[in-house]
């Protein structure tokens, strides 16, 4: 259970008024765990919660997450480069980073399914649309809810693979996941939105020192 929680945060960012289209700025959302089992739920609730912020441009993403388990990660994609960068800085593998070929969503498998919910909501003044998700990986049965708004024009690691079955920037994320009869729930909530420019800078995809490369395990 502690693998797949580390693998889920790897992974893993107004007033009722139409927003103008957000092509460019920062994103800070939070994300909190729970469970039905008593003693997984007391180690989470230690926990805390998980901050990630995003700073994004049209073609590139760069999210930092930080949690008191898995420690810290970046995540940089730069499509025109058409490259991945990953940097870890946790307790389980120290300072490692990877980088990889960067490839567009392609059609969902089987084991995806998503359909358009009934459900809309203001979340910090965008409009969103709900979206209901059930998958399956590795024996892990996962369901979300996600409100998302196509009028931020960014991508995010967690729903990047759900391709054009789900338009726009997701403000909220609920996902059960159920494992071995364990279940465990996901909340991701989008805090805030800053419209701004992102420095070049924050995209570099050169690992920093002191940073040595993952191999294959």
């Amino acid at each position: 259970m502690k693998k797949l929680i580390f693998i889920l945060l790897a992974s893993f960012s107004l007033v009722s008024v139409a927003q103008e289209e957000l092509k460019e700025g920062v994103i800070s959302s939070k994300m909190t765990m729970s469970s039905d089992n008593a003693e997984m739920n007391s180690q989470l609730q230690m926990m805390g919660e998980t901050k990630i912020t995003t700073y994004f441009t049209e073609d590139r993403v760069r999210a930092e997450t930080s949690s008191p388990m898995s420690g810290e990660s970046i995540t940089i994609v730069d499509k025109e480069k058409e490259k991945v960068l990953t940097l870890i800085s946790s307790p389980m593998y120290g300072k490692k980073y990877t980088m990889t070929d960067y490839e567009a969503p392609e059609d969902l498998g089987d084991d995806i399914k998503i359909t358009k919910g009934d459900k809309t909501k203001t979340i910090l003044g965008y409009d969103c649309q709900q979206y209901n998700v059930t998958m399956k990986a590795d024996g892990v049965d996962m369901t979300m809810e996600i409100f998302a708004t196509d009028q931020i024009k960014a991508q995010t690691q967690e729903t990047s693979q759900f391709g054009d079955e789900l338009e726009g920037f997701p403000l909220y994320m609920k996902i059960d996941v159920l494992q071995q009869g364990m279940k465990m729930t996901l909340l991701y909530d989008v805090t805030e939105v800053k419209n701004e420019a992102v420095p070049n800078n924050m995209f570099d995809l050169t690992p920093p020192e002191g940073y040595s490369k993952m191999e294959d395990q």
